[in-house]
This record gives C-alpha cells, structure tokens and sequence, in this order.
C-alpha cells in the first residue's frame, strides 16, 4: 500500500527556492494577520533570511515539494529566538503552508523533518507565536509537543484592526 505522503519529498531548503519562498510567504502577507509583515518582499530581499538558514545547526530552512513538479509545497524553519547570548539555546520555529496545497499533512512532515533536523544541535526550547485565531496552526504544534504558555493580547495592528498573538513552547 502506498504512503499517504508518497508524493511530498521534505529536504533542506536552498538558493534555487528563494523566488518560489518568497511568492508564498508574500500570500501570507498580503492575505493573512499569520504574518505582521506588511509589505511584499522580492526574493532580493528574502536574500538574507534564506542565508540564515544552513543545511546544519540550529537554524534551518525544510522545503516540502510536489515530486511530481517540484513545486514547493511549504516550509518551515527554526530561527534565533532572541540575539542576546543567553538565549542561544532557544529557537523560534514557524511552518508555512501554500493555501492551494490541501490537506495533505505537509505542516505535519515538515515539522517532524524540522525536529529531527535540530536532534543533537545543543536546543533546549522551541517557541512559536500563532495569531489568532489560527485553531489549524494551535493544532499542529500541540501535536508536537507545543503548550500554550500566554498571550500578547492586541499586539499586532494589520487590515485596520489589532490582532492577538498566543506563544507556545516546546521542549527539545
């Protein structure tokens, strides 16, 4: 019998996926309060964050893509928490998902792939902050371990209104 997955390949993001990175994240942009970002970005300037993100260490990029096409599917990545020294043992981690991509589990693969990436990085914590609502998102990080440790009520201002965001916390 045939994986569910069978048709998703989850690897190590790359240079040669900046404009497909960028287009989708610019969806969550313009379209959503998932992002506080507010402006669309050319894959120019997603240059440096795509850089951030090596094939090893704690902070890393993981692509889902199509088999089939190759089309990338979504991503996620753990990212410094804070740049202070001492919270070098922490990562914030966020999953993205093409919103044509249908319910496929490709949050799922890419985080499993993301944990077992950062397996033996020295971490000691993954945080995550979901605006809300976002019950999908809620779900899935709970699913791996995620617990709900507060909220920073009307932190965000985006399409004229404010909008909360709930952080959530992971032991590694």
């Amino acid at each position: 019998m045939p994986s569910e997955h069978a048709e998703i390949q989850v690897r190590p993001g790359g240079e040669g996926d900046l404009t497909a990175l960028t287009a989708l994240y610019n969806h969550y942009v313009r379209e959503t309060a998932i992002t506080f970002d507010t402006s669309p970005f050319t894959p120019e300037e997603r240059r440096p964050w795509l850089l951030s993100h090596p094939v090893d260490g704690p902070y890393r990029l993981m692509v889902a893509t199509d088999t089939g096409t190759g089309r990338i599917l979504g991503y996620a990545t753990s990212s410094p928490f804070r740049p202070k020294p001492a919270y070098a043992t922490s990562v914030e981690t966020t999953v993205y998902v093409a919103p044509d991509a249908g319910r496929r589990g490709i949050g799922t693969l890419l985080y499993k792939s993301l944990f077992e990436a950062l397996a033996g990085e020295g971490l000691h914590r993954a945080y995550a902050g979901i605006a809300r609502p976002n019950d999908a998102s809620a779900r899935l990080h709970e699913r791996f371990g995620f617990r709900h440790v507060g909220t920073y009520r009307e932190v965000g201002r985006k399409f004229g209104r404010w909008w909360d965001v709930a952080w959530y916390e992971k032991e590694l």
